[in-house]
């Protein structure tokens, strides 16, 4: 991580779950960090994610879809983690458009920019492994059909597709990882607009039980320390420009264990299992886990941390935060 001391980073969604992790780690590094993010109630930010280095980022409150804005404050970094986005599933069905100007347009006009004024800029962006769609076989590789189920993993899969063509058209250096159902400490627990861990997390942890639609299908999940250290990695590695990976978790896992699970380690707590509400069930792509040896093999990530003890590490946090979130 030596690489990073005294380079110039720009993270969008920089005040959000991931990208506020993330600024943390490239400050410990000795990296110059700029935060961009445009705290829309919805979309996760929050000004205590960021509260314990505030002091150590330059923090723009900005939308993605300003474009003479991005050509600001693109121009002079060495490092873009294109981390912006609309991830509500549900509100890009309700929405569209939103979805739509946020997740594509937004990021065509920010890989313009880039190629205008800072064509050295290195690029990672943040996918989604909606954008798979229902599998067709498990575990899911990057050689699967790209066929999502709703307007949000169109509009990923084509920001994805908008970096990999600026990687290979013009050098403007890119990958992307495809995150799945990444949690830990910071994460939106108000709702379950960012993952369905954030509201059960909240509910056990004010007495209340939780929901579990059907709860047979199979996840797996990534620590947020975890998903860090692919963005790092990636930011850092030349072999992955160009490519697309996966993330994926260290156990594959049904939703009922998952839930039994945080009972556990939580020392109490209940659930209800319930039916899928109509609107969910039209978008659900139900078992869904990750094969991650393209990554591995490519630039060495793996997971290391595992759901129980990622799980404790996330109750641990917001039994003394939870009020700066909810």
């Amino acid at each position: 991580m030596n690489a990073l001391a005294g380079r110039n980073a720009l993270i969008t969604g920089g005040l959000g779950f991931i990208g506020s992790h993330l600024a943390r780690r490239l400050v410990d590094e000795g990296a110059e960090v700029t935060l961009v993010d445009s705290l829309i109630p919805e979309y996760g930010g929050n000004m205590f994610n960021v509260a314990a280095i505030a002091d150590r980022v330059h923090i723009n409150i900005s939308d993605v879809r300003d474009e003479h804005g991005m050509r600001y404050l693109i121009q002079g970094h060495d490092l873009l983690f294109n981390l912006a986005g609309q991830t509500g599933h549900l509100d890009s069905m309700t929405d569209p458009e939103t979805d739509l100007e946020i997740n594509c347009r937004a990021q065509l006009a920010i890989l313009e920019t880039c190629r205008k004024y800072n064509p050295e800029i290195q690029i990672v962006f943040a996918s989604t492994r909606q954008i798979y769609g229902r599998p067709a076989y498990l575990p899911v590789d990057e050689k699967h059909l790209v066929r999502p189920v709703d307007v949000n993993g169109i509009n990923k899969a084509a920001g994805e597709a908008y970096h990999i063509l600026y990687n290979d058209v013009y050098g403007i250096r890119s990958c992307a990882l495809r995150l799945t159902n990444t949690y830990g400490p910071h994460m939106r627990i108000c709702d379950a607009r960012q993952t369905f861990l954030g509201i059960w997390v909240r509910r056990i942890l004010e007495g209340q039980p939780f929901e579990v639609w059907e709860g047979q299908q199979l996840r797996d999940f990534t620590y947020v320390d975890d998903a860090v250290d692919a963005f790092l990695a990636a930011a850092q590695d030349e072999r992955a420009n160009g490519k697309t990976f996966n993330l994926g978790g260290t156990e594959v896992i049904s939703l009922h264990d998952v839930a039994e699970l945080l009972v556990k380690v939580n020392g109490g707590g209940s659930y209800e299992t319930k039916s899928f509400p109509a609107e969910r069930k039209r978008i659900d792509i139900g078992d869904y886990y990750s094969d991650g040896a393209a990554i591995k093999a490519a630039i060495g990530w793996e997971p290391k941390v595992s759901l129980e003890v990622g799980l404790a590490r996330t109750l641990e946090f917001y039994r003394t935060n939870l009020n700066r979130y909810v």
